[in-house]
């Protein structure tokens, strides 16, 4: 069993997601890349200044510009959406994951394909004969209404049965929601096939391990579908570790033992010897020169991960009550060096194209004084502002007149 200290650990998932020591891919080809490294890029429909899986590629790759992973989604046919966890998955893991389709079909969705039934069969007549069809081409009037957060018709639920039990798939999106198609219009034909039982849960426990860098598995049950996922889980995981596949990693503080693959014990080696892998070498500036904001939905820092990595409580508040947030509606984590030290509240300002700094929280306040900070700080909104396409960018809301003073004077100039 291999044992590390926390900042190797904390480097290690941070460089595993692409995002330290810096940026290091770019365009539309690192685009590509940066989502197969991130193994998954949950997607969520909220822009309040972008969506989060475009802050979460801006984070990553340099000259990203929001929507490229749309691009490479749907026009080039390299990845494709799906699951009740909605994320973007590489294509030519389609066969691993219609074994999972086909569990949700016939362990999960039983009711759902009795329910509406007769929808059902009508959505697979239209959309053979229309090619493309989305939930806004049928009017409410026309249709069962249903009760289902899901959807208010039955046309979105028999939409939505035939896409998680991979009879459809995403063909492209409109204004974020899903235009359907048959998958054998969507999907290269070599890849129309069900891999094995077993080689479909030793990939998604492999995957998930590489996901998180450091995995405890927690997710099984998204993968397995079926019996016990966590006796099934640890059958393979025994299996997995003999075989290599997969090491035990034990990070001093931690309570239980981590999982990493195999093939990222030499990156493990790398950094417990203080050096940075040869592979993770950053094209540009590294998040020591220039700040980083992590997504809402970014997996190193959401549903609590924040404080275990970085000792910093993040909670996305934006479906709180306005009355309970301590901190704003839209508040991102600001990543320096290896480590979580602030976060701000912002809007776009859309009437006059004004990127607004509504609050700025640092974890220590002695941070306030600190000049290379204050650059790092400066040079990261300057970006994130570029990325916005945004004019301008008030700071005014930022107390410490240092941060403040080099944040307005670089991005504004």
């Amino acid at each position: 069993m291999l044992t590390i200290d926390i900042d190797i650990a904390r480097r290690f998932i941070l460089g595993k997601q692409g995002l330290w020591p810096g940026r290091r891919w770019r365009g539309i080809e690192g685009t590509e890349q940066a989502m197969r490294e991130m193994e998954y890029v949950q997607l969520d429909p909220l822009q309040i200044i972008a969506r989060s899986q475009d802050i979460m590629l801006h984070s990553r790759v340099l000259d990203y510009t929001p929507g490229m992973w749309e691009d490479v989604t749907y026009q080039q046919r390299k990845f494709f959406d799906w699951g009740n966890w909605l994320a973007v998955r590489a294509m030519d893991e389609l066969p691993y994951w219609r074994v999972v389709m086909r569990r949700e079909r016939d362990n999960g969705l039983q009711r759902h394909a009795i329910e509406h039934a007769e929808a059902i069969i009508e959505m697979r007549a239209i959309l053979r004969e229309r090619g493309v069809v989305s939930n806004r081409d049928f009017a409410m009037a026309t249709r069962t209404r249903t009760q289902s957060y899901r959807g208010r018709k039955d046309s979105a639920l028999a939409l939505y049965y035939l896409w998680c039990t991979g009879e459809v798939m995403t063909h492209h999106r409109e204004r974020f929601e899903r235009v359907y198609a048959l998958t054998e219009t969507v999907a290269p034909p070599h890849l129309l096939r069900e891999s094995s039982e077993d080689e479909a849960d030793r990939f998604l426990l492999k995957k998930d391990i590489s996901f998180g860098g450091l995995s405890r598995i927690v997710r099984t049950s998204d993968s397995f579908r079926r019996g016990d996922p966590a006796s099934a889980a640890k059958k393979m995981l025994g299996a997995m570790l003999a075989d290599g596949d997969i090491i035990e990693v034990k990070i001093e503080g931690w309570k239980m033992v981590h999982y990493a693959l195999g093939s990222d014990a030499a990156l493990l080696h790398d950094l417990s010897a203080g050096r940075v892998p040869e592979a993770w070498t950053p094209l540009e500036t590294t998040t020591t020169d220039e700040v980083v904001f992590l997504a809402p939905l970014d997996h190193v820092s959401a549903r609590g991960r924040a404080k275990v990595v970085f000792d910093f409580n993040y909670i996305w508040e934006v479906y709180k009550p306005e009355h309970q947030r301590k901190y704003g509606y839209y508040t991102l984590p600001i990543l320096w060096g290896d480590r979580l030290v602030a976060r701000f509240d912002s809007k776009l300002d859309r009437t006059t194209n004004t990127f607004v700094i509504l609050g700025l929280w640092l974890e220590d306040e002695a941070l306030g004084n600190n000049e290379a900070f204050a650059q790092a700080l400066a040079r990261g909104f300057a970006r994130f502002v570029r990325f916005l396409g945004a004019n301008t960018l008030d700071a005014t809301a930022i107390r410490e007149p240092l941060l403040r003073q080099y944040t307005h004077a670089l991005t504004n100039a």
